[in-house]
């Protein structure tokens, strides 16, 4: 089926919050499955971009032949979202232009970008997550502990994924896992880059 959506631009600022599950209902909404516990960034956002399952956010133009083989889309499009809303712990939505379970049908897989800017304003002492990847994390002492590579939820906390600077003896990357609370994690600086936390590398 070809998508009533136009061709659209990623935002510089684009980021990947999510993808679309599948159909919801006989009306054109759609179940969303938020990359982020807090979807916050799906709300606030009507215009998001959508790219097709697992393709890079810059696909390369295909020839002729792989274009005739290949079903969907490769460019971006622009879905203007009517409404999005909690619905029994996921998210549920709608969108000018799918108007029926067939045209919802069409979006399943779909990775969803918004740009960064729409994001709203984190509260004092919240951050996003895609702001605290890649900063670097220090100790009280100055010890550079490593990069925050990635975040992952253990249910009651959020844990820092952290690669060290310097690999081990055997030459592979070091990991180390931080609980982002405030026991551990003495400061933010998102502009400095940097998170300075309560911690040693023998821990």
């Amino acid at each position: 089926m070809r998508l009533p959506l136009e061709a659209a631009a990623l935002p510089a600022d684009a980021i990947e919050i999510g993808r679309i599950a599948d159909a919801w209902g006989i009306k054109g909404w759609f179940k969303v499955l938020p990359h982020s516990a807090s979807p916050e960034a799906l709300f606030s956002s009507k215009r998001w971009f959508l790219l097709p399952p697992d393709r890079p956010m810059k696909p390369k133009r295909p020839t002729e032949a792989e274009a005739a083989q290949q079903v969907g889309w490769t460019e971006p499009l622009l879905l203007s979202i009517k409404e999005a809303k909690d619905h029994s712990g996921t998210v549920v939505a709608c969108a000018h232009h799918i108007d029926d379970r067939t045209a919802a049908e069409s979006l399943r897989g779909a990775r969803i970008f918004v740009p960064r800017s729409s994001f709203p304003t984190a509260g004092d002492d919240e951050y996003y997550w895609v702001d605290l990847i890649g900063l670097q994390v220090f100790n009280r002492e100055g010890l550079d502990l490593g990069q925050v590579r990635d975040l992952m939820s253990t249910g009651p906390q959020t844990v820092l994924v952290i690669e060290a600077s310097s690999p081990s003896d055997d030459g592979k990357p070091v990991e180390r896992m931080i609980p982002f609370v405030a026991a551990f994690v003495d400061g933010v600086d998102l502009a400095g880059k940097r998170i300075t936390v309560d911690w040693q590398p023998d821990y």
